[in-house]
């Protein structure tokens, strides 16, 4: 059962995201919306793995840019488990889809841009504007 702040945030985030992320941080200043999510500790056990030891190993981080919002640039950090089969080389992670093929944009943003097709949006324009300020 999704909290309430869970359903807002749903509606900003990618779709789906609570089903796999959870929120662990936020910031905000005068340019930049930062908010980090954390895969849940959920292995991608298949049959082949269910009867072995499955250990933590760590994180990777990905951060994608998704639509503005209140006048920010909205940063989005996934924090991405990967696990180890005890006694093997062999890492497992989920495949979650987060970013736009190519990009480091969040997948229905890329495809709102790349339909502006460089046309003068307020939006399109706002965004161009932010991203050159990446520090």
């Amino acid at each position: 059962m999704l909290t309430p702040q869970e359903v807002v945030l749903g509606l900003i985030l990618p779709e789906g995201i609570f089903e796999w992320f959870e929120i662990v941080g936020s910031s905000k200043d005068e340019k930049y919306l930062k908010i980090i999510l954390e895969e849940k500790n959920i292995p991608p056990i298949t049959d082949e793995y269910k009867d072995k030891k499955i250990v933590p190993k760590g994180f990777t981080e990905i951060t994608i840019t998704d639509f503005p919002l209140r006048g920010r640039r909205t940063l989005i950090t996934f924090k991405r488990r990967y696990w180890q089969i005890e006694g093997e080389d062999k890492y497992l992670k989920r495949d979650i889809k987060i970013g736009f093929p190519g990009t480091q944009l969040e997948k229905e943003f890329a495809i709102f841009l790349k339909e502006d097709g460089g046309r003068g949006t307020i939006l399109a324009n706002f965004y161009r504007q932010v991203s050159t300020d990446i520090t």
